[in-house]
């Protein structure tokens, strides 16, 4: 990202790689997709990148880095001389035959019986040089795993997340989370299990889990039953225990069926300096201080107007689509993603009443409402109901508005210095800049 600070940022294409392939799980007869997951960027060192990506079962550690590209300067022959199909440039007759030695030499030292793309002057070469190889100005981008975290996890993983000593970071699926040191790949361990004795007593899974920004020794996790446990790794080994439990209570007389699904925690993401929590729920964002366990601070409506469709929701599974949140590096504004490609973003400072609508286009609108799609399925949607599948039908409400139920913007994140949001709408990233 280059620009002078009377211009907005310009983006320039980097690089781009690999990350995972499609796998088949043998044992339990398991297709694993090659989708990544989520993507956490760790310290840099030395002017190259690292980052941390997973898929459905495996983490990847990743370092990018430029390298200068190194060349064969000199050679011994004249590469001038080699035939471009690869045979051999001779004055003789290729066609004629030759006696050749049992160990595949040649009688006639004027004629090279080596098969490669480089003839040998007549006589052979009077000394033996071995070729000089140089660093050139020219530099290119090289991605390099370097570590594979794999079989630690029996369910898909959902969160990853870096502590900020820089050593460890947590991995978070359905039922567990575990604990992992950067350097070592083939062991983790077990710091948060809510898996019951039988699984006919589940009634709530994990849905996201990340370190504190500043003590390593802090993580908050978020259930589907709307609440999120922060818990300290120095109180024991299996972290079954919570430090503090966030969670909202239910206004007399408001339960549905509905009130479970929609009060499930897709994301939830720390401020800058610790000290509040954000989470996204299907209806709102929240905002938590850590200091006060009695309720949250700010609530943010985001799909209040969706709440008469919910049947309609339920029906083509959009219900249980997962909006992820982004704060600020200032603190002062949060964003989140909702459908039609619209994103929201609301002004969490003192007195503040801001709450803008925008589009995520080539052309981008300020709308006042926004719209909904279909999500991967988890153990949190079968807690809760039965599986159904539905046709996926845009619908309208009373003032005209079209809930497109097929374009949904999920995924954004905030710079962490500048005032900029990059969100991914289907297979585009925009950038939003003010």
């Amino acid at each position: 990202m280059d620009y002078p600070i009377s211009r907005h940022p310009e983006f320039r294409y980097k690089t781009e790689f690999q990350s995972h392939e499609p796998e088949f799980d043998y044992l339990k007869s398991l297709e694993i997709e090659e989708k990544i997951n989520k993507i956490r960027w760790c310290q840099t060192a030395n002017g190259a990148l690292f980052l941390l990506s997973t898929n459905d079962k495996t983490i990847k550690f990743w370092k990018v880095q430029e390298k200068k590209v190194k060349k064969i300067s000199e050679m011994n022959v004249d590469p001038s001389k080699a035939v471009g199909n690869g045979n051999l440039a001779s004055s003789s007759n290729l066609g004629s035959s030759k006696m050749h030695l049992a160990n595949g030499g040649c009688p006639d030292r004027s004629f090279s019986c080596l098969s490669n793309d480089i003839s040998f002057p007549p006589g052979g070469i009077p000394s033996l040089r071995l070729p000089q190889v140089v660093t050139s100005h020219e530099t290119s981008l090289v991605a390099r795993c370097r570590r594979v975290y794999a079989h630690a996890h029996d369910y898909h993983i959902n969160s990853i997340s870096n502590n900020s000593d820089g050593e460890t970071f947590i991995s978070a699926d359905d039922l567990r989370i575990n604990l992992w040191n950067l350097e070592i790949s083939n062991q983790s361990f077990n710091i948060v299990d809510v898996k019951p004795a039988n699984m006919e007593d589940l009634t709530e899974v994990i849905t996201s889990a990340e370190f504190h920004p500043t003590h390593c020794n802090t993580l908050a996790y978020s259930s589907s039953k709307g609440s999120i446990r922060l818990i300290d790794l120095r109180q024991s080994a299996l972290c079954d225990s919570h430090a503090k439990l966030f969670e909202e209570q239910e206004a007399p007389g408001a339960r549905s069926f509905f009130t479970e699904i929609i009060a499930s925690i897709s994301d939830i993401k720390f401020g800058k300096d610790g000290r509040y929590i954000l989470s996204r729920d299907y209806m709102t964002l929240k905002l938590w201080d850590i200091n006060m366990d009695s309720g949250p601070v700010t609530t943010f409506q985001v799909h209040e107007y969706l709440r008469p469709k919910l049947c309609d929701l339920y029906e083509n599974d959009s219900i249980f689509d997962k909006f992820e949140c982004c704060l600020s590096g200032d603190g002062l504004r949060v964003g989140t993603g909702s459908y039609s490609n619209l994103f929201r973003v609301f002004g969490c400072g003192a007195g503040s009443t801001e709450a803008t609508t925008l589009e995520a286009s080539k052309n981008p609108m300020r709308r006042q409402v926004p719209t909904p799609s279909r999500p991967s399925r988890s153990l949190s949607s079968s807690i809760t109901r039965v599986v159904r599948r539905g046709a996926e039908n845009p619908g309208v409400d009373a003032n005209g508005n079209c809930f497109d139920f097929t374009t949904k913007l999920l995924h954004l994140a905030w710079h962490p210095t500048e005032n900029s949001i990059a969100c991914a709408a289907a297979n585009s990233l925009y950038m939003y800049y003010a």
